[in-house]
């Protein structure tokens, strides 16, 4: 075990510039190359679901199954506005007002989460103006279309309000996201730095130590070599 750990020692210390190339080539290019991650907008939605709840035996019985059919159906409005029906059906009303989005892109740019009986939609886009507009259409698609996905709301009409208007808010990069593309690649050039020292430590030609001989084969005389 000494022994492996003097070689790898031995082999550091000789090679060590081999190691360092590729760590300063990638440190060069990213120094040459970096660019700060751009801004990105998002836009946080809230829509109120709930209806009038429906006289059945009493005033407390109904107002209660109301209030938990607005859970389920916020749940159910959070995971249709991440499908890409629901994606294509807002680029649809965006291509009506002029503006080309891809419905991938939109659906791609939507996270979703409810609250009770709140849902929370949650836009994300690079351009600000752009953000404010699919949100709007994405409000307006998800009061008008929602119920329409599911049979068991027919003819019950909009369930959900937008609470707050779409305002879009810059979203500045993290120092995770800045950080770990660079961190990646000296890993890597550090991985590649590594295996080269240690290939010209095994082709290394050069006996050194009489311990290289040993490995041959050669009997050494210990007290010659005093």
């Amino acid at each position: 075990m000494i022994v492996h750990i003097r070689r790898v020692k031995d082999a550091l210390e000789r090679w060590w510039w081999l190691g360092v190339i590729p760590i300063g080539v990638v440190l060069a290019m990213t120094l040459l190359t970096y660019r700060k991650p751009a801004t990105v907008y998002q836009v946080v939605l809230h829509f109120t679901v709930g209806g009038a709840p429906a006289q059945t035996i009493s005033a407390d019985y109904d107002r209660y199954y109301a209030w938990l059919a607005s859970e389920y159906v916020a749940n159910g409005l959070a995971d249709l506005a991440v499908t890409g029906a629901f994606a294509q059906a807002v680029s649809d009303r965006l291509a009506a007002d002029g503006m080309d989005i891809p419905s991938g892109a939109i659906q791609s740019a939507i996270v979703t989460d409810n609250a009770q009986s709140v849902m929370i939609l949650y836009l994300s886009w690079p351009d600000a103006e752009q953000a404010g507009s699919i949100a709007s259409a994405v409000g307006e698609t998800l009061v008008e279309l929602g119920p329409t996905y599911y049979p068991q709301m027919g003819g019950i009409g909009p369930v959900a309000q937008l609470a707050d208007p779409p305002t879009p808010t810059p979203l500045a990069p993290s120092l995770r996201t800045q950080l770990l593309g660079p961190a990646v690649r000296v890993l890597i050039a550090t991985a590649i730095g590594t295996g080269l020292i240690f290939v010209a430590s095994i082709i290394d030609p050069v006996i050194r130590r009489t311990d290289d001989l040993a490995d041959c084969g050669v009997a050494v005389d210990q007290l010659a070599t005093r």
